[in-house]
């Protein structure tokens, strides 16, 4: 028979105590999660670590003696082996749970607690946590650091596509002293067009803008160097659109970036990820992480379609606001430390 009860404490570490003192040491973790404050407190937005454990209750009497006795040694072994797992658990539930109140998801908090050595887990401190997170963010991570020699930028209107590429451009500018060369072809927004065109003229760099697939062909046939491509922000099945992509679908040259904001709840951005597959994206750039409080909610769905993350935007200065990822970025911005402070 198993006891529910729930502990509210200001930390994890004190909930965790709470559990231990209350229900002994073999209780289970089953959640942990941040709520409202009571009182006056929680009225100003004060929050608390809940935890929620079981236990079994003491059974009221002893089972009936069967007639077979076990042997000493083998019920004293079997004993010392349960109790070894037992702790091993109790060290796991109490990782999965410091992630848990960082903002992580079930899965990645189990999967990163698993993966930590048995003999880690127990007190496992922040920088064996963090080297294990990044560890299972490796895959998401995309390795090359080089630039295609066309770049193309597709994603729903809104989400920093021409910011994005502004930035690129700048900083290989700046640091490799590069030009790269720029194409609009998003027809639809005006003020796109001129934005990406003042960023060009800034930098010095050859602009062009292409409204149909045919001046599309032309632009990509001129351009030299690398090439960064800005697209509207339609659905690949759009008529236009599908025409725009079709030009660039049969060449080895190009490498598509699904660009998507740091803040897009999980259903809508699992729908944009569908929406835009016509495009063949390989890469995924995530913008707008200073408006996001975690990147927690997409992070079992980016690990679900293993669609390796290109460029991380983390603002809107140009070109400074832009750095590419890496398991380490990754993990920063995940347990929140990038922005305000490490795991507890």
């Amino acid at each position: 028979d198993m006891h529910l009860k729930r502990y509210r404490r200001e930390t994890v570490k004190e909930a965790l105590r709470a559990v231990r003192e209350d229900l002994g040491p073999d209780a289970l973790i089953l959640s942990t999660r941040q709520v409202a404050a009571p009182g006056v407190k929680g009225w100003f937005g004060g929050r608390v670590i809940e935890v929620t454990a079981a236990a079994e209750r003491p059974a009221m009497s002893e089972p009936r003696h069967t007639g077979v006795a076990e042997p000493r040694a083998a019920a004293k072994a079997w004993r010392s082996e349960e109790a070894v797992a037992s702790r091993a658990d109790r060290a796991t539930d109490e990782v999965v749970a410091r992630l848990q109140a960082a903002g992580l998801d079930g899965a990645l908090a189990r999967d990163v607690a698993r993966a930590l050595p048995r003999s880690k887990r127990r007190g496992a401190t922040l920088q064996s946590i963090r080297e294990t997170l990044e560890l299972q963010l490796a895959t998401l991570a995309a390795e090359d650091t080089s630039l295609a020699p066309i770049e193309v930028f597709v994603g729903p209107p809104g989400v920093g596509k021409t910011t994005t590429i502004a930035k690129i451009a700048a900083q290989e500018r700046a640091r490799h002293g590069r030009r790269v060369s720029l194409i609009s072809a998003d027809g639809y927004r005006v003020g796109a067009v001129e934005q990406l065109r003042l960023f060009a003229n800034i930098l010095g760099t050859t602009f062009a803008v292409a409204r149909t697939p045919r001046e599309l062909e032309s632009a990509l046939s001129g351009a030299k160097g690398p090439l960064l491509l800005d697209t509207a922000g339609r659905s690949p099945s759009d008529d236009v659109s599908r025409e725009m992509l079709r030009v660039i679908a049969g060449r080895r040259d190009v490498r598509t970036h699904l660009v998507i904001a740091a803040n897009t709840p999980y259903v809508t951005a699992r729908k944009t990820l569908d929406r835009f597959e016509d495009a063949r994206p390989s890469r995924l750039v995530l913008t707008k992480l200073d408006e996001a409080e975690s990147l927690a909610p997409l992070v079992s769905l980016l690990r679900e379609r293993q669609l390796p993350i290109s460029y991380l935007g983390t603002g809107q200065c140009v070109p400074e606001d832009l750095e590419r990822a890496t398991p380490a970025s990754l993990a920063g911005w995940l347990a929140g430390d990038a922005q305000q402070g490490a795991v507890a």
